[in-house]
Order: structure tokens, then sequence, then C-alpha cells
């Protein structure tokens, strides 16, 4: 089952299709399944000398305390404020004129500001994948995964970082907004689509067993 739009690159639709997903689990083609971590970033350059010896150390322990291979994604996308800025502006209608002008200059100032520079966000995942010989019972293959991701957490946070196991349904929705950035900033998944999307996939991946 696919998640993508139909207009998405064929090549990308056979790197990354999904079969299932399932415990916050991602169950792709192949005998192939991976957990995808959320995590916080540190800016290394504002670190005295000293510390950043330090985390060089504890990041080179990190590397070692692996098992297998994991794969860092930075995801960077620029800011949607049309939704804030129209909030702003359906509260100036309540209020009295002149913090009416005060907010419309701020909505204005805000809007110039974005069209000259653009306001980027940066998003971190570590994706630990697992790639079995050959198939197995999916409670092991949970089993193996959950302790290949508690290191990674734990890792993590040792480097001071904010780390946590993306869910099913947070899963779905990173893979639409990826491959249909522009929709999903139109129509963005409700609770209730990502949760039927969900089940047909559990629902799926259940009758190839």
């Amino acid at each position: 089952m696919h998640l993508f739009n139909k207009n998405v690159v064929g090549s990308a639709q056979k790197q990354i299709d999904i079969d299932g997903v399932r415990d916050g689990i991602l169950m792709l083609t192949n005998n192939k399944f991976c957990c995808v971590v959320e995590t916080s970033a540190i800016n290394f350059e504002l670190k005295s000398d000293s510390e950043q010896d330090a985390l060089i150390d504890i990041y080179q322990s990190f590397l070692n305390s692996l098992g297998g291979p994991i794969q860092i994604i930075i995801r960077t996308r620029e800011i949607d404020l049309d939704n804030y800025l129209m909030e702003i502006e359906s509260k100036a209608l309540k209020e009295l004129d002149i913090y009416q002008q005060q907010l419309q200059k701020y909505v204005q100032y805000i809007k110039g500001l974005v069209n000259v520079n653009k306001i980027l966000t940066r998003s971190f995942y570590v994706v630990i994948p697992l790639c079995p010989l050959t198939k197995q019972d999916y409670d092991l293959v949970k089993e193996q995964l959950t302790l290949r991701t508690d290191i990674v957490i734990k890792g993590l946070q040792r480097l001071g970082m904010h780390a946590r196991l993306l869910s099913s349904l947070e899963l779905l929705n990173l893979f639409y907004v990826f491959y249909n950035p522009k929709l999903a900033k139109i129509e963005p998944l409700s609770d209730s689509a990502l949760r039927i999307m969900h089940a047909a996939l559990i629902k799926q991946d259940l009758g190839d067993d």
C-alpha cells in the first residue's frame, strides 16, 4: 500500500514501499524493517574545547555500541506561517481600533520578513534498520528492534539530546508529508484519516501472514 501521490516519481515509491506499520515499526518489502527516532540537535560550535572533546568521546562510544548500521536524516523545510497569521488577523477584528492597527502592522511586518527571508526549521531523525537473512517471527523482530532502538535513544541522551521513538501514526504522517509536501500543506492528514490508514496497513500485513 503506497502512501504517496500518484505524481511522485516511481523510483521513490520502489525505494520506500511500506507493507505495514505496527508498534512503531515500519515493515518494508523484501523482509526489511525499521524504526525511526526523532532527536534534537546540539550546537557543537558553541561548546568549549573541553566540552567538544567530551562530546566526541561520547559519540565515538555511542557508535561503537551499535550492533548494526543506522541512517541519520536531516529534514529542512520552510515554516508555514499562514495559519498563524490568519489567526492573528482574526483576533485583531475583536480588539479595539488601536490594538487592531498594531496587530495589522505586526502581520504586515511578518509577511514582509517571510517574503524576503525564508524561515527554515530542521528536524533530525535516526533510522534503525533490521534486515534478517531469513523470515522471522514478528515478535522476534520487534524484540531485536526494541533493543537496538533503546541503545540508540540512550546513546543520544548521553550526548545531551532529546530522543524518542515515533509512533505508527507519526510515521505515516511523516511519509505523507515527505512525499506530498504541497498537498500536505493544503490537506493535512487528520487523526481519523491516519487511523484508517494505519488500520488498513495492519489488516493487509496480517492478511499476508
